[in-house]
């Protein structure tokens, strides 16, 4: 995958204006694995609460589910934000 990667990042580092379309073929469990595993576990919850332990217990269905939706396009529909406002002096 690393090399698939290092030609990717080399092909829009020398053709600025290259448009890439169809990147998801390159996206499998393994590297999805991967990434989960180089992830740091001290960040923070997600704004659903999952913390990488959570998903990690199940760990190859959720990457499964992840894999299908991203293949099918089903597109992340973000939870509300929770707003604070800050009140500034002056």
């Amino acid at each position: 995958m690393q090399t698939k990667l290092a030609r990717i990042a080399e092909v829009a580092r020398a053709k600025s204006n290259e448009v890439f379309t169809a990147l998801a073929h390159f996206i499998n469990e393994e590297m999805l694995k991967q990434c989960h595993r180089e992830m740091a576990r001290k960040k923070a919850a997600g704004v659903d609460q999952m913390t990488k332990e959570e998903y990690e217990a199940n760990l190859e269905g959720n990457i499964a589910d992840l894999l299908t939706r991203m293949k099918k396009q089903a597109y992340y529909k973000p939870l509300p934000v929770r707003r604070a406002y800050i009140p500034k002096a002056g």
